[in-house]
């Protein structure tokens, strides 16, 4: 459905120039919900923009429904009116002096060749009902809550019936509750429509509840792709370990390698032996990293049988409601973890823990 190859993107600054996009590729299936996520200034945004029409590349493809819109090869340029997208902005860019209504029959007024007020009155009315603003039409756009005017952002994406829909940090102005609410909705509404999307975030939790593909960005380029599962579980890069969630690292040499199925090995560590998955092609006396969330360490008897045990001391307690964030020496490591909010520790406290190997992963280096 989209295809990005080979994307350069370059601005001129009063220092000299500055790649913020650098070469990636991507391709996104149709009816796919694709999700650029990554820190302030890693690319994402203007990635977004130049599917839309809205930045020029500096070089690379893109392909949107088996059409070239862009081709730095042949200087072809299709303009954002001509590209079958609908498009949501981080500051929704509701039109102030108009109506509900108004707002989302604008894109279908200027249209070529033109509608007639029955149908765009109708087309209208379908796309508020799809994002429950109905009875709402007449209304001032400035007196909707923040909610709504994300609504009405949707709908005059929607109401052209775009076969893309863009959106950039579509949810960053909402406050946390109904962000929640808002994510589950518009997951809905899309896959409903069976549009395909591609959303930008940096929020990590957007990015793993709504996605089917997540592709991760840092300094211009794209550090990883594949499902939320596997970004979360499987990450191939450091990067992408420390940017979603929070992520314990332990540095290693490894002492005993082991091939496929499941590349089970040994690292020796500062904190002791852990037996973990280990990068394909590793070989015993290289250094590693391995990889452990918070939520795949427990606590545990002597005799607990558990592939890797440690033994620790609680640093420091705080309560978050539904669980305790414990942070517990290792010698010289430091290891985060979430107990049950029940759970009887105290600071200083002398702590056996247990990690399954499946759930450490080594980065190599």
């Amino acid at each position: 459905m989209i295809r990005i190859e080979k994307l350069f993107v370059r601005y001129e600054t009063d220092r000299g120039s500055v790649d913020a996009v650098r070469g990636i590729d991507i391709e996104v299936g149709r009816g796919q919900f694709f999700t650029l996520l990554g820190p302030s200034g890693c690319g994402k945004t203007t990635t977004l923009r130049c599917l839309a029409g809205l930045e020029t590349p500096a070089g690379g493809r893109i392909t949107i429904d088996d059409q070239v819109v862009f081709s730095a090869e042949d200087g072809t340029f299709v303009p954002p009116w001509r590209r079958d997208i609908g498009m949501v902005f981080q500051s929704y860019a509701i039109w102030p002096h108009m109506s509900v209504f108004e707002n989302v029959a604008f894109p279908l007024r200027e249209r070529r060749p033109r509608l007639s007020r029955t149908e765009i009155r109708e087309r209208v009315q379908k796309a508020l009902s799809l994002v429950q603003l109905e009875g709402l039409e007449d209304r001032p756009a400035p007196f909707l809550s923040g909610g709504q005017q994300q609504r009405l952002a949707l709908a005059r994406a929607l109401v052209k019936e775009p076969k893309v829909l863009l959106l950039d940090e579509p949810l960053s102005n909402l406050d946390a509750k109904l962000r929640e609410e808002t994510r589950v909705e518009l997951r809905e509404l899309i896959d409903r429509l069976g549009i395909t999307a591609v959303y930008v975030t940096h929020d990590q939790l957007e990015a793993l509840t709504m996605s089917d593909v997540v592709a991760v960005m840092d300094q211009g380029r794209v550090v990883q792709i594949a499902s939320p599962t596997d970004i979360y579980q499987r990450p191939n890069d450091r990067f992408v370990a420390s940017f979603i969630g929070q992520t314990n690292f332990i540095h290693g040499i490894v002492s005993a390698a082991a091939g496929a199925p499941d590349f089970m090995g040994i690292a020796d560590t500062a904190s002791g032996r852990l037996r973990c998955v280990l990068p394909q092609g590793v070989r015993a006396g290289e250094k590693v990293t391995v990889v452990v969330r918070p939520e795949d360490v427990r606590p545990c008897a002597a005799d607990d049988g558990s592939d890797n045990t440690l033994e620790g001391r609680v640093e420091a307690i705080v309560y978050m409601g539904e669980a305790l964030d414990c942070v517990v020496t290792l010698g010289e490591d430091r290891m985060r973890l979430r107990l049950h909010p029940t759970t009887t520790v105290r600071r200083g406290d002398s702590i056996r823990l247990a990690i399954d190997g499946s759930a450490c992963r080594a980065l190599s280096g």
